[in-house]
Parts: structure tokens; sequence; C-alpha cells
């Protein structure tokens, strides 16, 4: 089971940004989102709010990740590769902080999305996903870095959050909000997309009164402003206004 799940693990590193995005539209476009729930808007509400919470979490994870101490996930040519061992920052506090703060986004969207088949495949196939890929770095970085990787395993919980480490493991750090623009405007938009996109379809799916065809125009309107505010911040990295922090590191 493991080598299987080591290979699924491979795959999906490589392949991840293609499959993740078209998983989520299958999903989504199979099943349509719920209008209620248990036929309360009341409950629709309020899960809905618990979902926008998850996200922002998701988000603030992986921003606080990128602001202190960032690294490379893509590996090398599309395979699992580390230079170092990163231990610093929030790697202190848990071995994959950004696949966590992934799972919070994910695990937020398909809440927000709220049908319970949706809500239920995507969570599991997601995480199940993510457990694999995190196996593969895990036999690299075993092998390559030895007793010192055992040594940080040992002390650094895999998915949980050691926040009692916090503090000594970004003492001496600065955090970098204009790195975590950078590197992470993209998962940014592509949420913000994703949920604006979400809401669009649970108003369109149902006849659509004046209130709600007003309501489905600021949807748009708050689509075309991610749009138009991505390509500019994706502008400005082409135009060299990232280039110091590259030479920080």
């Amino acid at each position: 089971m493991k080598d299987l799940m080591l290979s699924i693990g491979n795959f999906f590193f490589k392949y991840r940004n293609q499959a993740f995005p078209l998983i989520i539209v299958v999903l989504f476009v199979a099943v349509p989102p719920a209008a209620t729930v248990l036929g309360s808007a009341t409950l629709q509400q309020w899960k809905d709010a618990a979902a926008l919470l998850i996200v922002s979490a998701g988000l603030i994870l992986r921003a606080t990740v990128i602001g202190y101490a960032y690294i490379k996930r893509g590996g090398l040519n599309k395979r699992v590769y580390a230079k170092d061992l990163v231990t610093e920052g929030m790697f202190g506090v848990c071995r994959n902080p950004l696949y966590v703060g992934n799972m919070l986004i994910y695990s937020g969207l398909f809440l927000f999305h709220g049908n319970p088949v949706v809500v239920a495949v995507g969570c599991l196939l997601f995480g199940f996903i993510y457990q694999c890929i995190i196996y593969a770095e895990e036999e690299f970085l075993a092998d390559k870095f030895g007793e010192a990787y055992s040594a940080y395993c040992r002390d650094v919980p895999r998915w949980g959050l050691k926040l009692s480490a916090f503090s000594a493991s970004t003492e001496g750090m600065a955090f970098n909000f204009r790195r975590v623009i950078a590197k992470d405007y993209s998962t940014m938009s592509s949420t913000l997309i994703a949920l604006l996109a979400t809401e669009f379809y649970r108003v369109a799916a149902d006849s659509i009164s004046d209130q709600e065809l007003s309501y489905a125009m600021v949807l748009v309107g708050l689509f075309i402003a991610v749009i138009v505010l991505t390509g500019l911040v994706s502008s400005m990295k082409k135009m060299g206004v990232f280039d110091e922090l590259k030479a920080a590191r």
C-alpha cells in the first residue's frame, strides 16, 4: 500500500497544478451547489460563514509560512527535490504548513459548495492525495538528510501545528509582506474566483428575481475586479517590482 501511495504522490506532485483545478471543476459542475442546509436559509448562511472562515484560515496560514520562510514546493524538473532542510519559520511549527493551508482552503471551498457528496468526496480525496505527496517527499528527505531529518520529524508534527514552537522558530526573522504578495497572489486569486463562481452558480441555478439579478451582477463585477487585480500584480512582477525579493533570499 505504501508503494502505491508513493507512486500516487509522485504523480500528483508532478501534475497537481493541472489535476487539482480539474478535479474541483468536475466535482462542482457534476453536482450543483446546495441552496439551503436542511431546508433552512439561516443554516446555509452559517455554513457559508464557517466555510469562509476556514478558507481565510488557510490563506492566513500560507501567508504566514511564506512571509517568514519561503521554500519552493515545485521540486526540480517536477520531481521531489530539496537543496536544504528548512526547519525555521512555520516549518518549525509544522513539517507541511503549506499543505495544511491548502487543505483548509480546499475544505472551505467544498463546504462553501455545500453538497454533502462534494464535501465528503472532495475532502477525503484531497486529503488522501496530499498524504501521498507527503510520503513521497518524506522518502526523499529521509534519504538525503538522514538523522537530521529523523530528528526534525520527532520534534515537529506532520499535519498538526506545534504553536508553542512559533516564537523560537521565528526568532530574529522579519515578516516579508511583499514576498507574500509576489509568491502567493495566484493562490489568493484562484481561491476568490472559485468562491465567486460557486456563488454565481448557486444564484443562477434558481429562477432569478430582480434582487437576485442585481446580486448576480455584483458577483460578476467582483469577478472582473479580481481578474484585473491579478493581472496588475502579475504585470508588476514581470516588470521587476519584486526582483529585490529574489536578491534578498
